[in-house]
């Protein structure tokens, strides 16, 4: 192998022209270094659209300074990125995260320049996408030109994220330290009561899908006495770790990927990242892999944990935006939650505290106005929060309505009873029930 080259950060974002689609690696390999660069230039650059899925640490592209120069079109808003998304210069896409790599190699969305970050390269000249591989692979295959930021401190991931060095065009040497979240930090009472409540509905031997944040956290501390799990999740965190460590992911009884934990991006800490560095029991993978429904269906008793910001009655899940105003994204929710719905066995979970941090019920008569349904009432099966657990699967409107309401805040039960006399009449009066009524509380 020929010994790389390595230029300035400000060298390397000079292959950025106006006019250009640049694409913004995310998650914990977010080029920060190369964001930068990028910024400094903004005095000399015009209408350069930048896309990304979730990034994370300094990336304000809301400065006046850059509006003429750049617009952040995004794929799923993260929180550097929501001010400037909800403004005049930026814009978000809604799809489906296992979607975006059929959008891009298509032609729909073509990529001019990809500023990734990647490990060194090996003694072959491969380097891995390490933490994100997610959309980032399809984005690599196609982008016209590759500026990689590379790192020392990004793993090397096995599964689709090798990219040779004979396909970057520009390399920069950084030993920055990666970002880091901690979702087992400020945990809240209610959130521990969910985490318990849906690791009930865990069986041995499912497959998980755990999304971002502390539910989901949670839930995989209440495993440890469980058996033959596998893991096939768009992302995963630190909380996997004891459970891979002690033999409760084993993947033992999955269809696909048998003995391999299966992911498409990671989010955690330092621990997180060393421990999947060259680790050949976890797979990093295309997001068009992970998230393909037809793929997911086939692993058993796919148990799929998916948050939401607001629910309505008839089942309704808002879970990217506080009505007009756009917070996340679709994501991988729909992905996962059709494909644990279409497994033997399987078990799509949505959970929510039951109210907002200022008191306002999740679970409300009817959504905010211009709020975006993510998943629908057709697809929506079991609810948690920490006053309990329902299944909806097969309910009529009154039925699932009366079923959410009763884990509902105790202090907004009155108030949903009310509205659900507006819309359906009478509170008590019996429904025709040719399915259980399939209610838990802790």
């Amino acid at each position: 192998m020929n010994t790389p080259t390595y230029i300035s950060a400000d060298d390397a974002v000079k292959h950025i022209k106006s006019g250009n689609r640049v694409f913004i690696h995310g998650s914990a390999a977010t080029p920060i270094r190369l964001i930068r660069a990028l910024q400094r230039r903004h005095w000399e650059l015009k209408n350069v659209e930048l896309i990304s899925i979730t990034t994370l640490g300094d990336v304000d592209f809301n400065n006046p300074a850059y509006h003429n120069s750049f617009f952040f079109n995004s794929l799923f808003v993260s929180a550097n990125t929501r001010s400037v998304v909800n403004s005049d210069y930026g814009d978000y896409v809604p799809i489906f995260l296992s979607q975006i790599p059929q959008l891009i190699k298509s032609g729909n969305m073509p990529v001019d320049v990809a500023i990734i970050q990647v490990s060194p390269p090996d003694p072959h000249g491969f380097c891995s996408l390490g933490t994100s591989v997610d959309i980032a692979r399809s984005v690599v295959d196609t982008a016209k030109c590759i500026i990689a930021q590379v790192n020392p401190n990004m793993p090397r991931t096995h599964g689709d994220g090798f990219v040779h060095i004979s396909k970057i065009n520009a390399m920069v040497w950084c030993d920055d330290t990666l970002p880091e979240v901690d979702y087992a930090l400020n945990v809240k009472s209610a959130t521990v009561q969910i985490g318990e409540n849906i690791a009930s509905l865990i069986e041995d031997g499912a497959t998980l899908q755990v999304g971002i944040g502390g539910i989901p956290d949670q839930v995989l501390k209440n495993l440890k006495h469980h058996r033959h799990l596998g893991l096939h999740t768009e992302m995963l965190s630190d909380g996997v770790i004891p459970l891979i460590e002690s033999g409760v992911i084993d993947n033992s009884l999955k269809k696909l990927n048998r003995g391999k934990s299966v992911t498409s991006f990671m989010v955690g800490t330092k621990k997180l990242y060393d421990f999947v560095n060259d680790n050949p029991a976890i797979r990093v993978m295309d997001i068009g892999y992970v998230n393909d429904t037809s793929i997911i269906r086939q692993n058993p008793k796919v148990t799929a944990i998916n948050s939401a910001l607001e629910l309505d009655l008839t089942g309704q899940v808002c879970a990217d935006s506080l009505g007009t105003y756009q917070y996340s994204g679709i994501g991988g929710q729909m992905d996962f939650i059709h494909g644990a719905s279409l497994s033997q066995g399987g078990k799509p979970i949505i959970a929510l505290p039951s109210v907002t941090s200022a008191g306002a019920s999740r679970i409300v008569p009817f959504l905010k106005e211009g709020a975006g349904v993510v998943t629908t009432r057709g697809h929506i099966h079991w609810v948690v929060t920490e006053f309990g657990v329902v299944d909806l699967f097969g309910k009529s409107l009154k039925q699932r309505a009366r079923a959410l309401i009763s884990i509902a805040h105790p202090d907004h039960r009155e108030a949903l009873e009310r509205a659900f006399c507006e819309r359906f009449g009478s509170y008590h009066r019996p429904a025709i029930t040719g399915i259980s009524d399939r209610v838990f509380h802790p």
